[in-house]
């Protein structure tokens, strides 16, 4: 008898035969820097240690300005990786603050010289794909096409992954759920559903959120005339106006339970039963739904039907905040400039610096406004730091202090070159609240970042990466 065996499948095993998103391998991505196109999009931390520096002879040799020969090194001790300025004449910089060492987490922001890097503890094959401004790169470092050539969802690799998720699913007959905080982009990934599905109808979109309950019936499945005091003429409702296209249902999880009953038969039997009339009426329709709302927590509370969530639930997609992509921050800039006409438009060292130093409460939608209001404003044919709005310019008052608060006359400043840096003793590693500790605070002050970190001693975007570790929604608090 053949006493052998073979191996046991394993779940996700397909994931680690050299499918990208198995890739194992930290990087440093490059968020800025003005020499950027003649700079790789990223660099494998493939070593225990890592020596960053302008000199050809470092591990990562980053020849920009205000880049020492020897500036800082990365080392893996254990399972995490460590930051140490190597005297370099103008200090290292993590998430605006000078340090002489520190230990990373997945999105730490380093400032070498004038290049703006994030550590990421993965991707670094993808990350290297797609350079700040767009363009893809081959191994060789050779320039090719846009990566969001014919496309409204712009950005690098995050994004090309929902860019290739929309494309295999457009032509299907899937419902599918939107899940990202607010100014994500959802809409816009709607819309896209909507051109690539090649779907005769409109194109309609509803903010559930907007319309009052007493209404959104009648908005949704429309009227007959007579049903009630008012109702002079039929009218046909969101549903039946989206024949042969695409509905959107944004901010779902605001929809009331009643609406939501009439939904669930919209969506199972593709049937319409607007008030007054004494049949259903047959629509085609295809169904896309988006909201920043926890859902399972909502069917926990009785607040959203756990049959709906399943018939919406087919197909979903999750669109990340702009504060864990900035690496497209500069793309988007451009892209942009173009929309308001103002592509002539430079930007400068520390306009990009305060961009990718705040992090966007708002999202995209928030950057589109800010580059609006800039373009409107400026005065010259380069954006500067006065073009900046007053939040961004609120958060880069502390920016180049060391951690241990040192007086702003021996510290660096915002933008170009850093002055010498004073010692700074090593940062320790952040100290993890509880769960229900950060909940607690984020309860107390209503979802507001800046007065969590304030109160918490740390910065906003050391509050947003443990609210990514205990997968807490800023939006379930504002």
């Amino acid at each position: 008898m053949d006493k052998t065996t073979s191996a046991m499948q394993e779940f996700g095993s397909t994931l680690a035969r050299g499918d990208v998103g198995a890739d194992a391998t930290p990087c440093l991505v490059l968020l800025y820097a003005q020499e950027y196109e003649r700079l790789p999009a990223a660099w494998p931390l493939s070593q225990r240690q890592v020596v960053v520096g302008s000199d050809d002879t470092a591990d990562i040799a980053i020849p920009v300005r205000a880049v020492s020969r020897r500036h800082a090194e990365l080392s893996r001790r254990g399972p995490h990786w460590t930051l140490r300025d190597l005297g370099s004449r103008n200090g290292t910089l993590l998430d605006g603050r000078v340090v002489s060492e520190a230990v990373l987490e997945p999105l730490h922001e380093i400032r070498i010289g004038d290049a703006i890097l994030k550590f990421l503890d993965r991707d670094a094959a993808a990350m290297a794909g797609c350079r700040i401004d767009g363009l893809l790169l081959d191994r060789t470092g050779r320039v090719g096409a846009c990566v969001w050539e014919n496309s409204a969802l712009i950005g690098g690799w995050q994004m090309h992954r929902i860019r290739s998720e929309i494309r295999r699913i457009a032509r299907t007959d899937l419902t599918v759920m939107l899940l990202g905080e607010s100014g994500t982009g959802k809409e816009v990934v709607a819309r896209e559903l909507h051109r690539l599905g090649g779907r005769k109808g409109m194109f309609c979109a509803v903010n559930c959120a907007a319309i009052p309950a007493t209404l959104i019936e009648s908005e949704l499945f429309g009227f007959k005339r007579g049903a009630f005091s008012g109702a002079e003429r039929d009218k046909p409702g969101l549903v039946r106006t989206a024949h042969e296209g695409t509905l959107l249902l944004d901010e779902i999880g605001d929809m009331p339970l009643e609406a939501q009953a009439k939904l669930l038969r919209v969506v199972q039997s593709r049937e319409v039963w607007p008030l007054g009339a004494s049949s259903p009426e047959h629509v085609d329709v295809r169904v896309v739904c988006a909201t920043h709302r926890d859902l399972r927590k909502l069917q926990r509370e009785g607040r959203f039907r756990e049959d709906l969530y399943a018939r919406l639930n087919e197909y979903q997609v999750q669109l990340p905040p702009l504060r864990e992509r900035k690496e497209d921050l500069y793309m988007l800039v451009r892209a942009f400039l173009a929309r308001h006409g103002r592509l002539d438009l430079q930007v400068s060292f520390p306009f990009l610096l305060g961009l990718l130093h705040y992090d966007w409460p708002y999202n995209v939608r928030e950057l589109e406004s800010c580059i609006k209001r800039s373009v409107a404003l400026s005065q010259s044919s380069v954006l500067g730091e006065a073009d900046l709005p007053d939040t961004v310019r609120r958060e880069m008052s502390d920016y180049g202090h060391p951690w241990n608060d040192a007086p702003a006359s021996d510290t660096p400043d915002s933008g170009g070159t850093l002055p010498p840096s004073v010692p700074v003793p090593a940062r320790p590693r952040q100290e993890l609240p509880t769960e229900e500790q950060l909940r607690a605070v984020l309860a107390r002050h209503r979802g507001n970042v800046a007065a969590v970190g304030r109160e918490l001693g740390k910065a906003r975007m050391q509050v947003h990466r443990w609210m990514r570790r205990y997968a807490i929604k800023i939006d379930d608090y504002r």
